[in-house]
């Protein structure tokens, strides 16, 4: 009981550190250190929906995040949204980005995307860390499929997802296969990726008749329609050389 109320205390002080500054901002420690922002708080500049070059007009800006309207939904996507790409591609990186989820919700947040037209979708070539409310989502019931694990493919035994509603920090550190997956400054997922061990988890996933799938050593960065209402802001990145 003591360990859980220490490491809740823990996610609550770093999350009060994270949100402390200004959203969609670089610090000069930042600044210097090589981070770069993919989202200015105020437009789509640097994104556009998959295989696209427009962004489609359920994806909206409001409050300084981009959010995703399901007024129309239809069947697990939304009418005018679709997944969304970063315009430049990535290899070694760390990167973060503040999500909330309605009630219920699901999406991810999906890596080394493949931008090609014989992939229908984002998740058909990129890992995914999933964004997930664990409280009522059914995703929640199943092992790997919670709030911040490697989607489908390795469960985290830490859980510090805040509430529907309320921000959360994520962050992916993807540096010459080594993976790392950190919700609220907590490690999710460490892994090694492009490995035998690598492929033994995706041929145990539901990925496993995906021939294209955790093979590309550098892609776009994608964000998930899945139906549901999600927001996102301070996206950003460092590339690690």
């Amino acid at each position: 009981m003591k360990k859980i109320k220490l490491i809740a205390l823990l996610v609550a002080f770093g999350s009060m550190v994270a949100f402390a500054q200004s959203p969609n901002t670089l610090t000069d420690k930042e600044k210097k250190a090589g981070w770069k922002l993919l989202f200015d708080g105020n437009s789509f500049s640097g994104w556009h929906n998959f295989k696209s070059d427009k962004i489609g007009p359920a994806w909206k800006v409001s409050d300084g995040a981009m959010y995703l309207d399901t007024t129309n939904k239809k069947d697990w996507q939304t009418m005018g949204g679709g997944d969304i790409v970063t315009k430049d591609e990535f290899e070694n990186y760390e990167f973060t980005v503040d999500w909330k989820i309605e009630a219920c919700g699901n999406s991810g947040i999906i890596f080394n995307v493949v931008e090609d037209p014989k992939y229908d979708y984002v998740w058909k070539t990129g890992p995914e860390m999933q964004v997930l409310d664990n409280a009522c989502h059914p995703d929640a019931k199943i092992d790997k499929h919670r709030a911040g694990n490697l989607y489908d493919l390795i469960e985290s035994k830490t859980i510090s997802v805040h509430p529907a509603g309320e921000w959360n920090q994520a962050k992916i550190i993807s540096n010459k296969g080594h993976l790392e997956l950190w919700l609220n400054n907590v490690l999710q997922v460490e892994t090694e990726m492009f490995t035998p061990e690598w492929e033994a988890l995706i041929k145990g996933s539901k990925f496993k008749n995906e021939p294209a799938f955790g093979k590309a050593k550098k892609g776009h960065l994608a964000l998930q329609d899945h139906g549901n209402q999600v927001w996102f802001r301070n996206i950003k990145i460092r590339e690690i050389k």
